[in-house]
């Protein structure tokens, strides 16, 4: 679990990554917050390597999006 400061973080990560991605993608939306999360969870807190990861998540999601 996270504090507050941690979650707001993640989630300003989260929304400037997915900024252009469309609501209805749900599969990439959460693929993108599991790879944040998880490199949190490892540790990393880095908002710009935090992004970085989410980027990276996107640009190998299962979307039509793309």
């Amino acid at each position: 679990m996270f504090d507050m400061a941690t979650t707001a973080l993640l989630r300003a990560v989260f929304d400037e990554v997915c900024e252009g991605l469309p609501q209805r993608e749900i599969g990439a939306r959460t693929h993108v917050a599991s790879k944040i999360l998880e490199a949190a969870n490892s540790g990393e807190l880095c908002p710009e390597d935090l992004g970085q990861v989410g980027r990276k998540a996107l640009s190998h999601a299962p979307t039509m999006w793309r």
